[in-house]
């Protein structure tokens, strides 16, 4: 027996764990050690969870419950209490020694699931325990919610009807099945709109609701009737085609655990420890299969912010964070207040706006940072003006040593984005939108992801219409409306009936050129089995025509080829990451995408968004235009407290994505949508303190008698709500012809190469020493003639 007191044993370990995670605030800290029970961690915008959650799972990895057990293991020898006094004292650093000494109950690593929202958040996760812990890292399951139940339901989901091999359908797809579920029920389009409909079935799938349950709590509304039937329709379909949607994949699973206690019990034992980061975006769905899985061990760690609750079109309840005490009886409550991100005076103007919601918690973030720059408001003339604000502010800032990556433009709605886009189009500044067309998106890529998912699955009847005559193969919209009938009535596959049209009358006249698709696919499922992803891509596009399909095009083909040389890229990727990856494998990561995962943060470009997409993401400086009421917040959200709580948090988001300056911009007049409105300045802007903000106004012109009648006055900067005067003259006109040598402010000197007359200015193409070849337009980008 040693000698020494389970009190003295107790500080000791403490104090060496206190060492192993020195890095880290107490309160993080303090969330590393909790290991036992729920445990809900109120992570502040930049408060470092993502580094918590790495260290908590590194914790167990590696010490287990050693934080929380309490007593002197009998077997434990002076001579490792010498060590532990050592490493508690600093004069020694060998962690795995420690970790014998002092571990208790340590789960393998593939007994811990960590869930996270999207798939590069996952990569983070997997990177960081890796340079951690090793090889043992690969064991531990990071993952998204989708990408784990798809784990789940490949192994598993054959007692609910479903192959293994089942195909996952994305929105287009979807919206296809609910088009033609509808034209079979004569189900006018115009009434019900198909997206809405498809809208109405996710959000009944969020909320666990088939079709049978949808109808029952219609309580006679004929509209939810109808959609009731439709989804009925829509789902038949599905199962037919062995295909699931991306909301099937939480419902199905929390089905199977429902349903079969068995399941649930052997990933309940596999499982023991769990984590759940942006709980805030969490569904009924997603709060049902976490209740599931934690059942047993109660071991669920959940991280999160109520204040950056904003998914609550997407389903997401908030109601999931703020309950979470009462869901779960005797969680431990750890607040994450301390901020790494922000200047204090960004952070003062959000806990100021955060401030008025009732729905919330509540928590002051606070930095160790400097105070930083007061925010500046900038009130243009209209949205031409703002647009100009934004890009000199950006050129200004490039001159002064940022570059264009440090910036990102976030706004409330999509359409905002066009004359900011202009503008840095005129300017010659680089940019990037997020959240426009994505890659998978691309009508070149379905059309090869359909032929792939054929492969795969023949009985994707969805992507099989899609791609049977594409490129024309003498197979027309009659044929497979024909097949597509003899499938219904004989409840087997369309690909089945296209296989023997020549048993069909109906067929026959097309038996050549369906038999010669089905022969093509069948051999390509045999290249599937024996060649590498790339190679069967190509095999695909010699073997479809459709290289020589996209070749006829010209320069659009040429550029659709690129975009499938780039999906090549893809699949050469995943093969090398994928040592036993299948083509089923491939098709389940392309389904499970999302559009940041495809977002290279690395190029230098200013990136514009909307507030909803940056959230996760920080910038340097950050502009947050259009800050007016009826635009955000949104005219849609006026006459509703929750709604407008639910922009306010959408505010905080927004103004927590600045790390050094934040910008504030608003147009006193401003055309949207076909129609010129003067809005109020945004309430969120009103509940911001004024000592905070930096206004500029440049509405306020006045005019007056000069001896230089080109010149106008007006006001510029200001330190508060005033104006002070000044005097700018008015650009005059430059004359330039290619060969010329031009100035400019952020891409120094350069040689001019075109010069094309344009809408009262001139368009200018000319290679520069920084920037290479740029197109801008002269005046708007202030070109000076040398």
């Amino acid at each position: 027996m040693v000698n020494i007191t389970s009190q003295e044993y107790q500080t000791l370990k403490q104090a060496a764990l206190k060492r192993v995670f020195a890095r880290m605030n107490d309160r993080q800290r303090e969330a590393v050690l909790q290991t036992d029970g729920p445990v809900l961690i109120l992570a502040g915008a930049g408060s470092g969870k993502t580094t918590v959650l790495v260290n908590r799972v590194a914790n167990l990895v590696r010490f287990g419950r050693a934080a929380s057990t309490e007593g002197v293991p009998s077997w434990l020898t002076e001579e490792n209490i010498a060590y532990l006094r050592d490493f508690a004292a600093g004069s020694q650093t060998d962690e795995e020694r420690l970790a014998e000494i002092i571990s208790e109950d340590r789960p393998k690593p593939w007994n811990i699931l960590a869930i996270t929202f999207t798939n590069k958040a996952a990569g983070e996760l997997k990177e960081r325990l890796a340079a951690m812990l090793g090889d043992s890292a690969n064991d531990v399951m990071a993952a998204t919610f989708h990408s784990a139940c798809v784990r789940i339901l490949r192994r598993e989901i054959e007692p609910l009807g479903y192959g293994k091999s089942f195909t996952i359908y994305d929105t287009d797809d979807s919206l296809r099945v609910v088009k033609d579920a509808m034209k079979s029920l004569n189900v006018d389009d115009r009434t019900f709109p198909p997206k809405s409909v498809l809208s109405v079935i996710g959000r009944a799938k969020d909320e666990l609701l088939g079709p049978e349950q949808l109808a029952e709590g219609s309580n006679g509304d004929y509209r939810m009737g109808v959609i009731a039937k439709i989804y009925r329709s829509y789902q038949n379909t599905l199962k037919s085609a062995n295909a699931v949607d991306f909301d099937d994949i939480i419902l199905l699973t929390v089905r199977l655990f429902q349903q079969y206690p068995d399941v649930l019990e052997h990933y309940q034992n596999r499982y023991k420890y769990i984590m759940v980061d942006e709980y805030q975006d969490t569904n009924h769905a997603q709060y049902q299969l976490v209740s599931l899985l934690a059942g047993r061990h109660k071991n669920l760690c959940v991280v999160g912010d109520d204040d950056q609750s904003i998914y609550k079109f997407r389903g997401a309840t908030i109601e999931n964070i703020l309950s979470f005490e009462n869901q779960f009886p005797g969680a431990k409550v750890i607040r994450l207040e301390q901020n790494y991100r922000c200047t204090q005076r960004i952070l003062d103007a959000a806990n100021a706006v955060i401030a008025h919601n009732t729905e919330r918690k509540g928590k002051t973030l606070w930095t160790q940072n400097d105070s930083g720059e007061q925010v500046q408001l900038y009130r243009a003339a209209d949205e031409q003006g703002e647009a100009r604000f934004i890009v000199d502010t950006v050129l200004k800032n490039v001159e002064n040593g940022a570059k264009y990556k440090d910036h990102a433009v976030l706004y409330r709605m999509n359409a905002q984005s066009n004359m900011i886009e202009r503008a840095f189009v005129k300017a010659g500044v680089p940019y990037k939108i997020i959240g426009g067309l994505r890659f998978f998106e691309r009508k070149e890529i379905r059309d090869m992801v359909a032929y792939l998912s054929v492969i795969n699955n023949p009985s994707d009847s969805v992507r099989l219409k899609r791609i049977i005559n594409e490129p024309k193969r003498g197979i027309g919209d009659s044929t497979v409306a024909a097949a597509e009938q003899i499938s219904a009535q004989l409840g087997i596959p369309l690909f089945e009936v296209i296989a023997n049209a020549e048993s069909y009358a109906a067929m026959q006249k097309k038996t050549k050129p369906l038999g010669e698709f089905v022969q093509m696919i069948l051999e390509l499922q045999k290249t599937a089995e024996d060649e590498p992803l790339s190679t069967l891509l190509d095999e695909v596009m010699s073997r479809t025509g459709y290289h020589l399909y996209l070749l006829a095009q010209g320069f659009e083909g040429q550029t659709r080829l690129e975009n499938i040389e780039e999906l090549k890229s893809t699949m050469v990727k995943f093969e090398e990451e994928n040592e036993d990856g299948d083509l089923s494998q491939f098709l389940e990561e392309v389904a499970l995408y999302t559009d940041m995962d495809r977002t290279d943060l690395d190029d230098d470009t200013v990136l514009m968004m909307t507030m909803h997409s940056a959230k996760g993401l920080e910038f340097p400086y950050v502009f947050l235009a259009g800050a007016e009421e009826g635009i955000f917040p949104g005219r849609m959200s006026m006459n509703s407290p929750s709604e407008i709580e639910e922009e306010r948090r959408l505010a905080y988001v927004g103004i927590t994505r600045a790390k050094k300056r934040l910008y504030l911009t608003t147009a006193a007049q401003r055309l949207l949508f076909g129609q010129t409105t003067r809005n109020r300045l945004s309430r969120f802007v009103g509940e911001i303190p004024k000592e905070l903000l930096d206004v500029e106004d440049a509405t306020v012109v006045q005019h007056r008698v000069s001896a230089y009648p080109q010149q106008e006055s007006r006001a510029i900067r200001t330190g508060g709500l005033s104006s002070v005067e000044a005097t700018q003259p008015v650009a005059a006109k430059i004359d330039l012809k290619p060969g010329d040598l031009v100035a400019h402010k952020v891409f120094g000197e350069g040689m001019v190469l075109s010069v094309t007359p344009m809408a009262n200015d001139l368009l200018v193409e000319a290679a520069f020493e920084r920037g290479g070849t740029k197109k801008l337009m002269a005046n708007f980008a202030k070109l000076k003639k040398l």
